[in-house]
């Protein structure tokens, strides 16, 4: 389980923190109640600024990242007006199952989210006002999120102590009556709804929270819009079929190419052919338009290149030491994979999308904003400061044998 809020552990991560000094551990001040879950339609993110992407440095984890990710809000304009008497649902990237470290680095060093970036973000989130921050995953093990979260090696006690947040494994109904029913507004590419836990409708302001990462399964680059692949419980969209208990990856989105055979909810018929490498980057962009981001969130302070995860072959650890952030998931990302070596603007079937089509063009398309970098305005380090190539003559890359299937952890 997390370690005790010490009182050397919370000095450190609120070091650029002063109001969480007051409010005990980072939290609200006592007596503030987290405020009812809304039931509105998912909210789009906001217009204004969506072009604008902070990019600040962190070399390690604890006092330095989270004044890395205070320096990049305060670049954005500040979070007060966004998240202020709302409720926060924070979308975090637990994948695969055991969580597990990586060439002697812990889980968040290498390819889940760190602790230390969820605990400086709900401490901020505390001091700017939000009244209920929930953290969410749809992990397909039967655990509670918290401990899902203390296997991957967070403090949980300290984010506890935060007065207002909360745990959700999303992979199935969890806590609620029914799911909700996100529409995909302009009609979808792959699925015209998602059936998701209600946690991803009924919240004011929704949050992408995640590494920076290749991905050689399905997209080739994992960052904040692929983050919400996780968004579709595995109870529904899952290997082992339908069911409250089923606990299955998200293989069937895959499709036949993989020998899934099974119409999911909200799928339009017709695609279920098409290979892995247009029905994922689809999907992504299905989400993203469903359940708009409304904070995009980014760290490569620590991470690995050339997969997303341990079953991946041929992955290596490599430190951009950025936070990347931003109110457009889109132009977020696009910074994020500029910082990577890549051109977040090339086209389907090129590097990193080899045997893919480019969820970022497809993004673009579908009026999510821009990936063109040169029409974002990057505040605080510029690009080239930063800029760590994942890709290299010693580590080129090389296609994925097998791109999933029964009994893959992924997805």
């Amino acid at each position: 389980m997390g370690r005790p809020c010490s009182r050397r552990r919370f000095l450190g991560l609120a070091a650029t923190a002063p109001l969480a000094v007051a409010a005990g551990c980072g939290g609200s001040p006592s007596g503030q109640s987290p405020s009812p879950t809304p039931t509105a339609s998912p909210s789009s993110g906001p217009s204004s600024g969506s072009g604008v992407v902070a990019l600040t440095r962190a070399r390690s984890y604890g006092a330095e990242a989270a004044a890395a990710m205070r320096q990049a809000f305060d670049l954005l304009g500040g979070l007060g007006s966004l998240v202020r008497g709302k409720t926060v649902t924070v979308k975090v990237n637990f994948t695969g199952w055991p969580i597990q470290g990586l060439f002697g680095r812990t889980p968040g060093e290498t390819y889940v989210t760190h602790g230390d970036t969820a605990l400086a973000l709900a401490q901020i989130l505390s001091e700017n006002g939000a009244r209920r921050i929930r953290f969410v995953e749809s992990e397909g093990v039967a655990l509670p999120l918290e401990d899902i979260a203390a296997a991957a090696g967070w403090d949980v006690r300290a984010l506890q102590a935060i007065s207002g947040v909360e745990f959700e494994n999303t992979r199935n109904l969890g806590s609620a009556p029914s799911y909700a029913r996100l529409a995909v507004p302009d009609g979808g590419r792959l699925f015209s709804y998602l059936e998701v836990n209600r946690s991803y409708a009924d919240t004011d302001v929704f949050v992408s929270l995640c590494k920076m990462k290749e991905h050689a399964t399905a997209a080739g680059i994992t960052l904040s819009m692929k983050n919400l692949f996780g968004i579709t419980p595995n109870s529904l969209y899952g290997s082992e079929g339908a069911g409250e208990d089923k606990m299955g990856y998200r293989g069937p989105i895959h499709g036949r190419a993989e020998g899934w055979v099974r119409l999911l909810p909200g799928e339009k018929p017709g695609f279920e052919s098409q290979a892995v490498g247009v029905r994922v980057p689809r999907t992504i962009v299905d989400e993203n338009v469903a359940r708009p981001v409304h904070l995009a969130i980014v760290d490569g302070i620590k991470t690995i290149r050339g997969g997303e995860g341990w079953w991946n072959a041929g992955i290596a650890p490599i430190d951009t030491g950025d936070v990347v952030a931003g109110f457009g998931a889109l132009s977020t990302d696009a910074v994020a994979a500029t910082v990577m070596g890549f051109d977040a603007r090339a086209a389907h079937y090129t590097a990193p999308f080899e045997t893919r089509e480019n969820h970022l063009l497809i993004a673009e398309q579908a009026g999510l904003g821009t990936a063109d970098v040169t029409r974002i305005e990057v505040r605080g380090l510029r690009i080239a400061d930063v800029r760590t190539p994942f890709r290299s003559s010693s580590h080129r890359w090389e296609p994925t044998p097998t791109l999933g299937g029964p009994g893959c952890p992924i997805g």
